[in-house]
């Protein structure tokens, strides 16, 4: 029995690693977005991104906001089993031990010429992904509207955002509010064009005047 369960959560794995690396594939041409460090915007976005699913949803935003995008880099979850493993193990971790947390790039960021700062990522064992947690612990957000935003697969705990919101206020924004996307299963994924519709549709359909409107 002990042996079967190690060939099962293995060919799982497998199968999650290959289906990550064909979503990243077929990503890579959609939308290529840079934003100008020159831009008056009042936006930022900053978002981190194992698949490319959560990098396409910041670039669309950040597109439409006019907004300056920030992409974070944490080496220990690039594609491949190995990534895979290290993701999972600090998700986890992460639950138990808030202060468990990845090296990311950058890890500051002086985001005082910002009036509404979007945090994007995805959601691993329900809750947003380690690097946008340690980005959150090296920032402060004052007097800003922040916007977290995620795509997932399954689901997310709102015990989860909820801390995030809590940790996001504690270090001085004004507002808070969440934004998501639900992707689908691994083998039934929504197509890249209809999520950014869902985008679109649910995020985007209101100008950024008009933000604070949901707050949490």
């Amino acid at each position: 029995m002990l042996v079967l369960a190690i060939v099962v959560i293995a060919g799982v794995l497998l199968a999650v690693t290959w289906t990550e690396k064909r979503q990243a594939r077929q990503l890579e041409g959609k939308l290529p977005f840079e934003s100008s460090l020159g831009t008056d915007s009042r936006t930022a976005v900053v978002y981190f991104s194992r698949s490319g699913n959560t990098a396409l949803a910041a670039r669309h935003v950040a597109a439409r906001l006019n907004a300056q995008l920030f992409p974070l880099e944490a080496p220990d979850y690039r594609l491949g089993l190995s990534g895979l493993a290290h993701a999972l193990k600090d998700a986890n971790a992460l639950k138990t031990e808030p202060e468990a947390l990845p090296n990311i790039t950058p890890h500051v960021l002086d985001l005082t010429p910002f009036e509404n700062i979007w945090l994007g990522s995805p959601v691993w064992l329900y809750s947003p992904a380690p690097p946008i947690w340690a980005f959150l612990e090296h920032n402060r957000f004052d007097g800003q509207h922040v916007v977290l935003f995620n795509t997932f697969n399954s689901h997310f705990s709102d015990e989860h955002i909820e801390t995030f919101r809590a940790k996001v206020m504690a270090r001085g924004a004004r507002s808070f509010e969440h934004r998501h996307v639900l992707r689908g299963r691994m083998t039934q994924q929504l197509p890249p064009d209809d999520m950014l519709q869902i985008i679109e549709d649910e995020w985007l359909d209101r100008s950024e005047a008009s933000l604070p409107a949901r707050m949490l």
